[in-house]
C-alpha cells in the first residue's frame, strides 16, 4: 500500500439503518457472535431508533448538531479516549469542536475493550475509518435528496455538507434525521479519504478529560459517589494467599462508623479472590482506622518459606545445572565458543518491581435485584465480568460495569483482583460500597513485573563477528487457575521466546530458561518481557561489540544483516522486519550525531533498540556521571516506527516521553524485596519513584512515516531506553551494569 492509496472498505452488508428517537443519525458496531471462531467481533452498523436504539452506538449525531462520539477502551492514561474518536471524527468531517466524547461502559455491542498490548489502536483503526466514512457518505446522500443533486457535487466539511458551486450548505444536525432513514449505501460508494487529505489526524489535540483532570472533576474509579454509599477495605495476609485463622470481628464491629466486618474464605487464585477479612464503614476514614486495630492469625502456608535471597542462591546453583526446557538450539554452541577468537561470559540479572500507579486499587460494587452494578477503573472490563460470574454465581446478563478512567494501569489493572473483591463484599451489604485498597495494599499485593537470573555467553570469530550466543534464563512460575483448575504456569513477561533477536540471527545459538516455582502472583507490566530483555541482550551485545573492538552501532548492523522479513516471531506471532529495524537505527544515529563527537571521561553515547508490540524503536542516550558516581541522563533520542499515521501527535510524543521517564525510573530504583513470602516494602518511603530532577534534561522525539499499518505506542518505546542508558554509562566510566536497580551499581570513577 502506498501513501496514495486508501483503504478500501469491507462488505457492508451488515449495516442497517433507522432513526434515532427524537430525529437523529446513530452510527455504531454491533456485536456478531457467529463471527470470530465463536469470539464475536466489532463490525460496523447503525443502532437505531424506535426498538432499536442502543444508546452505545458509536455515532450519534442529534438534531441540535451536536455529534456524540463513544469511546470503547478503556482510558489508562495512554490516550485512547481522545486519538480512537478523532479517527471517526476525520472521515465524518465533523468539526472537533462540535464532538463530545463519552465512554462506553462494558457491551459485547463493542467487542474486545481491553486496553493492553498497545493493541488498541491497531485493532480499531481501519474499522474505524470504515464507520466514519459510512456516515459521511449517508448525510451527503440525504443533502442531494433534499437538493436534488448529484451526490458527487457536494461535499462534507467542518460538520455541514456543501454544494461548492452554488454556496448552499446544509447542516449535520438537519441532515440525521433524513440520512438515518436512508439504506446503506453500496461498499463502492464509500469512500476513505487519502492520507494527504487529512486534517485532524496527525494534528496536536489535547486529551478531552484534560480540563476535568486539572480541575479536579470526578473522573476516576475513587470518585465514585452514590447515594448510601459504604466504604470498605479488606485486608489480605502479608504472605500471599494466606488463610484467615482467627480474627478480633466483634471488637471491630465496635468501633465508631463501623457496619460490619467479616471473614472471606477465598481461595489459592493470585489473580482472584484472596482469603481475607472485610471491614465496611460510614466512611474509608472509618475503615481504615477501624483496620489499624484489626488482629488476626494467619496461615501463611509454604509460600512463607521463599525470599529474594533463596531464589538468587538458586538460580546461581541452576546456571551449572541441565535447563528445564531449550527454546532455540541451532547449530554447536560448545564447538563454536570453543574455536571463538574470544568469549564473553557473564551474568545480569534485576528484581521484582511492581506498578505502583498513582490511583491504588478500588471498584465499587451495589447487588441488586438478583444482579450486580460495577464501577471500576480496569483496563480488561471483560476480565471483571467473567471472574464476577465463575466466583459469584451471577449471570453475565446480570452484571452492568461501567469504566471509569483509570489513574494509572500500566498492565496492572488487566487483572480484577479488586473487582471481585469489592463484588464479594458487596454480597454482603445492603447497598452500595466502595472499596478502596491503601497505598500499602497496593504495593503488597500488586501482580509484579517478574524478576529473572540470566547467564549469558558470546563468542567471536577472528573477524569480530558474533558467532556463537548462549542464554540460560532462570525465571518464575506461579499457579494460576484455568477453568477452575489450578496449574503452574510462567509468570507474566517471565517467559522468552527462542525468536527473540539476536536469536535467529547467529549461526550457533541456544536458548534456554528453568523455572522456579513461586508463590508470588505476576502480571504484565508495561512492555512484558521486552522491558528487561531488551536490557539484557543489548547490554550484552555491547560487551560483544566492545570486545570486538568494533562501533556499537555497526556491530549491531552487521548482525541484523540482510535477513529482511522474518516470519512468525515470538511475540504474539508477529513478523520481524529488518529493514524497519535498520533504518530507525541509521535514523536515531544521524539525528544523535552518533560517533561524530567527542565526549570527555564521564560522558559518553549509548544505543540500542527492540522491537516491541509491533513497534521498531531505536534510541541513543547521552549521559554525565561524575566522579562520585551521581548519574545524570542529559539527551534521550528516539526514533519510532509505528506505521503510516500519528493518530495524535502530542498524544503520540507524551506516550513516548512518558516511556522514557517511566523506562528510566525502573532502570534506577524500582525494587522490591521478598522474605517469607511476603513484599518487604510498604510505600514511596522505602519504594522510590523517578523524581523530576532525574528525568532526563531532553528527549527528542522523531516518528517515521512508512508504509505499513498503524499500531500502538504505550509501550514500545520503553524497552531500549534501558540498555542505551547502560552502555552510555560504559562509555563514559568503563563501568557495566549488570544487576538492577542502577542504584545497586556503584558508579564512582577516577
Amino acid at each position: 500500500m502506498t501513501a496514495d492509496t486508501p483503504i478500501n472498505p469491507a462488505r457492508r452488508d451488515f449495516l442497517k439503518t433507522s432513526a434515532l428517537a427524537g430525529g437523529g443519525l446513530v452510527l455504531g458496531f454491533y456485536f456478531d457472535a457467529a463471527s470470530g471462531a465463536g469470539k464475536g467481533v466489532a463490525k460496523p452498523g447503525v443502532q437505531a431508533g424506535g426498538h432499536e436504539f442502543r444508546p452505545n452506538a458509536f455515532i450519534r449525531i442529534a438534531p441540535d448538531g451536536k455529534v456524540t462520539l463513544i469511546s470503547k477502551q478503556p482510558e489508562i492514561g495512554q490516550g485512547i479516549k481522545t486519538s480512537l474518536p478523532m479517527v471517526i471524527a476525520e472521515e465524518l468531517e465533523v468539526d472537533w469542536r462540535d464532538v463530545v466524547i463519552v465512554q462506553g461502559d462494558l457491551d459485547p455491542i463493542y467487542g474486545s475493550q481491553s486496553a493492553g498490548g498497545s493493541r488498541s489502536t491497531p485493532t480499531n483503526y481501519e474499522e474505524f475509518h470504515k464507520l466514519g466514512a459510512t456516515a459521511r457518505t449517508m448525510l451527503i446522500q440525504a443533502a442531494a435528496l433534499t437538493w436534488k443533486l448529484p451526490a458527487d457535487e457536494l461535499v462534507a466539511r467542518d460538520s455541514a455538507v456543501h454544494h461548492l458551486a452554488s454556496g448552499k450548505q446544509l447542516s449535520y444536525g438537519k441532515l440525521a434525521p433524513i440520512a438515518a432513514k436512508l439504506p446503506l449505501p453500496p461498499a463502492d460508494q464509500v469512500k476513505l479519504k487519502y492520507p494527504q487529505e487529512f486534517r485532524l489526524l496527525g494534528k496536536r489535540i489535547g486529551g478531552v478529560d484534560n480540563p476535568a483532570v486539572v480541575t479536579g472533576k470526578p473522573l476516576f474509579g475513587i470518585d465514585v459517589q452514590l447515594p448510601g454509599l459504604l466504604y470498605a477495605t479488606y485486608v489480605k495476609s502479608p504472605a500471599f494467599a494466606g488463610k484467615v485463622v482467627s480474627a478480633n470481628l466483634d471488637d471491630i464491629k465496635k468501633l465508631p462508623g463501623v457496619r460490619d466486618a467479616f471473614v472471606i474464605e477465598g481461595t489459592a487464585n493470585l489473580k482472584g479472590l484472596l482469603p481475607g477479612v472485610a471491614i465496611v464503614a460510614d466512611s474509608t476514614w472509618a475503615a481504615f482506622s477501624a483496620r489499624k486495630q484489626l488482629k488476626v492469625e494467619w496461615d501463611a502456608g509454604s509460600v512463607a518459606e521463599q525470599s529474594w535471597q533463596g531464589f538468587t542462591k538458586q538460580a546461581k546453583a541452576l546456571f551449572k545445572q541441565p535447563a528445564g526446557e531449550v527454546l532455540r538450539n541451532d547449530g554447536d554452541v560448545e564447538t563454536a565458543l570453543a574455536k571463538a577468537a574470544q568469549t564473553v561470559e557473564t551474568t545480569y540479572r534485576y528484581p521484582f518491581i511492581s506498578h505502583a500507579s498513582i490511583e491504588p486499587q478500588n471498584a465499587t460494587a451495589w447487588v441488586k435485584d438478583g444482579g450486580i452494578e460495577i464501577w471500576a477503573p480496569t483496563q480488561n472490563p471483560e476480565a471483571g465480568q467473567k471472574i464476577v460470574t465463575e466466583v459469584l454465581g451471577i449471570p453475565k446478563d446480570k452484571i452492568t460495569l461501567h469504566i471509569t478512567r483509570s489513574g494509572g494501569g500500566f498492565g496492572r489493572r488487566l487483572i480484577p483482583d479488586y473487582i471481585i473483591e469489592a463484588a464479594a463484599i458487596a454480597q454482603r451489604v445492603k447497598g452500595p460500597v466502595k472499596l478502596t485498597w491503601t497505598r500499602e495494599d497496593d504495593l503488597q499485593h500488586d501482580q509484579y513485573r517478574a524478576g529473572g537470573f540470566h547467564f549469558l555467553r558470546g563468542g567471536l570469530d577472528e573477524a569480530g563477528k558474533l558467532s556463537a550466543w548462549h542464554n540460560h534464563f532462570v525465571t518464575f512460575s506461579h499457579p494460576v487457575y484455568k477453568d477452575g483448575k489450578p496449574v503452574v504456569e510462567l509468570g507474566a513477561g517471565a517467559n522468552l521466546s527462542g525468536d527473540e533477536f539476536p536469536g535467529r540471527w547467529v549461526p550457533n545459538c541456544r536458548i534456554e530458561h528453568t523455572a522456579l516455582e513461586c508463590g508470588i502472583p505476576m502480571g504484565p507490566w508495561r512492555a512484558p518481557r521486552s522491558n528487561v530483555l531488551a536490557w539484557v541482550f543489548h547490554s550484552f551485545i555491547d560487551e560483544l561489540a566492545h570486545a570486538a573492538a568494533k562501533d556499537p552501532l555497526a556491530f549491531r548492523l552487521e548482525l541484523l544483516g540482510d535477513k529482511g522479513f522474518l516470519p512468525g516471531t515470538g511475540e504474539q506471532g508477529i513478523p520481524y522486519d529488518v529493514n524497519r529495524m535498520k533504518h530507525v537505527l541509521h535514523h536515531v544515529a544521524e539525528k544523535a550525531e552518533w560517533g561524530k563527537k567527542a565526549f570527555p571521561r564521564g560522558q559518553g553515547q549509548g544505543i540500542a533498540f527492540h522491537f516491541s508490540h509491533r513497534g521498531y524503536i531505536a534510541q541513543v542516550a547521552e549521559v554525565t556521571v561524575s566522579k562520585d558516581g551521581k548519574l545524570k541522563v542529559d539527551r534521550v533520542v528516539v526514533s519510532t516506527d509505528i506505521g503510516a499515521q500519528i493518530v495524535n501527535l502530542s498524544g503520540a510524543e507524551n506516550q513516548v516521553q512518558g516511556s522514557v521517564v517511566d523506562g528510566l525510573g525502573a532502570l534506577m530504583f524500582q525494587e522490591l524485596d521478598i522474605d517469607k513470602g511476603r513484599i518487604v516494602q510498604s510505600n514511596f518511603g522505602d519504594y522510590p519513584m523517578i523524581r523530576i530532577g532525574d528525568a532526563p534534561t531532553k528527549i527528542e522525539v522523531h516518528f517515521l512515516k512508512t508504509n505499513f499499518p498503524v499500531t500502538g505506542l504505550g509501550e514500545p518505546a520503553l524497552p531500549p531506553l534501558a540498555p542505551a542508558v547502560c552502555n552510555a554509562i560504559f562509555a563514559a566510566t568503563g563501568i557495566r551494569v549488570r544487576e538492577l536497580p542502577l542504584r545497586k551499581t556503584d558508579l564512582s570513577w577516577s
